[in-house]
């Protein structure tokens, strides 16, 4: 009878451990958003994985900040004349996202090693927390790539690389929520087929890397009339051919376009 209480102690433990770690990631994502839309995601100009776990504390070095992003091209061409309470506002947002990077991390990954340490994974959660665990920590190169990517002759960060490092949280996410399923859950009878699943899913990750492309490209502005596009299905400036060419996906009339055909195609395959 102990053992059977310490048994469902323990996955009680793990299923609180997955929860946490799956709101924790989901609002890491929503958070990244919002440092998006605010456009604050270059306020903080250096990857200080230590020492930038504390914010400014002294006037000193909130000037310190603000020095360095004056002299990326994003403060020179837009935010010219930018006081310290604005810079302050935006330093935030990138600031609560980053320390809720990490905060998620640990959460993630310091129980894991527990867990491990105790025997309670099987083979299969052991490779699957390990790879979710090196994905944790891939994302954290994959954010500073993506930022130095706006700090040397662009105002803001790259739309390709932007896709890269939300996609990564999303597949973070969709792990963990899997194994959270999966755990609740032994077998799963679906009448549907299972390519078809296959075929839904990747829309719905191929859609997510087109949003983020019109995320980063403000590709919303574009066109804001809703089902044509300025009174055309395709627009006068897209041409179907063109997408086989690399620089399309740099076009925001071409990726807003992509963006809302990919949408027509989920809501018919989950209809």
């Amino acid at each position: 009878m102990l053992n059977i209480n310490n048994l469902n102690k323990n996955n009680t433990y793990i299923s609180i451990w997955l929860y946490l770690s799956l709101f924790l990631v989901s609002s890491l994502i929503f958070i990244g958003g919002l440092t998006r839309l605010t456009e604050s995601g270059l306020s903080i100009t250096n990857w200080e994985i230590l020492s930038g776990i504390l914010p400014p504390l002294t006037e000193k070095k909130w000037e310190e900040y603000f020095s360095l992003y004056k002299k990326i091209p994003q403060y020179k061409e837009i935010n010219f004349g930018m006081s310290l309470a604005e810079f302050k506002y935006i330093f935030w947002w990138e600031y609560i996202h980053r320390i809720l990077a990490r905060l998620a991390s640990l959460v993630f990954i310091l129980p894991f090693i527990y867990f491990l340490i105790k025997k309670l994974l099987t083979f299969k959660q052991i490779v699957l927390y390990s790879i979710i665990s090196f994905l944790f920590f891939f994302q954290g190169f994959l954010g500073w790539y993506m930022v130095k990517s706006g700090l040397i002759s662009k105002t803001d960060v790259s739309h390709f690389r932007l896709s890269i490092h939300l996609l990564g949280a999303q597949i973070i996410l969709s792990l963990i929520f899997f194994s959270i399923l999966f755990r609740n859950v032994k077998k799963i009878h679906l009448n549907i087929n299972s390519y078809l699943i296959i075929f839904f899913l990747i829309l719905v990750y191929l859609q997510i890397v087109i949003g983020a492309f019109v995320s980063g490209l403000d590709a919303a502005k574009i066109y804001q009339t809703w089902p044509l596009m300025n009174g055309h299905f395709v627009p006068e400036d897209v041409f179907i051919k063109e997408f086989s060419d690399a620089k399309s996906y740099s076009s925001p009339s071409h990726v807003q376009f992509l963006h809302r055909v990919i949408a027509y195609f989920i809501i018919l395959i989950f209809s």
